[in-house]
């Protein structure tokens, strides 16, 4: 696994041992595509991460240039790779990086003068999550006003999972298919 573009291209990243399902290269790399055709650039954007595992995503966002990137990841060992991994690319990019190491569920019913206001938020959970969970995170991230206007959120699934529904507030913009995964983007 390794950073794919960016000021950080080519540094390798640290993944624990089955502790997370880490987003491949080959995936990282059309999100960006798809991302960046867009939005046109990371650069200066604030991109949140949610269930962040090894960190990977939003450590390519921010080689790409993006400004502040937050990662919240549950588990202890994930988030220590996650502050390992930045520790590896850190003397590359300019951009603040911080890792939370709380549910994203606690994460999101954080004050709401905690919470940042995002281009780009990134959901990876589980697979084995339901869509109606899926749903309610979603539905919780538009109406606690984390988005800015035009924002783009990320969600990756299986591919053999049966499509969400984009709440109120978010409306479907693309969908793409890695190997195992579904990448689904929709837009504020």
């Amino acid at each position: 696994m390794r950073i794919i573009a960016g000021s950080a291209k080519g540094r390798t990243l640290a993944q624990p041992a089955g502790v997370t399902r880490p987003t491949s290269d080959r995936t990282r790399e059309g999100i960006f595509s798809a991302l960046e055709s867009e939005i046109g650039t990371c650069e200066g954007m604030t991109f949140l991460d949610l269930f962040g595992g090894t960190g990977a995503v939003g450590l390519e966002a921010l080689s790409r240039g993006a400004s502040e990137v937050i990662v919240v990841e549950k588990d202890v060992k994930a988030a220590s790779v996650c502050r390992e991994n930045y520790d590896l690319i850190s003397r590359d990019t300019s951009g603040t990086f911080s890792v939370l190491r709380m549910s994203v569920d606690s994460y999101l019913d954080l004050d709401a003068s905690k919470l940042p206001s995002c281009d780009v938020v990134y959901l990876d959970p589980p697979y084995e999550f339901a869509n109606d969970v899926i749903e309610k995170i979603l539905s919780k991230i538009y109406n606690r006003g984390l988005l800015r206007t035009d924002a783009v959120v990320i969600v990756e699934r299986s591919s053999r999972t049966a499509p969400f529904t984009w709440p109120a507030g978010l409306a479907a913009l693309k969908e793409r298919k890695y190997g195992e995964g579904a990448v689904y983007f929709g837009v504020s």
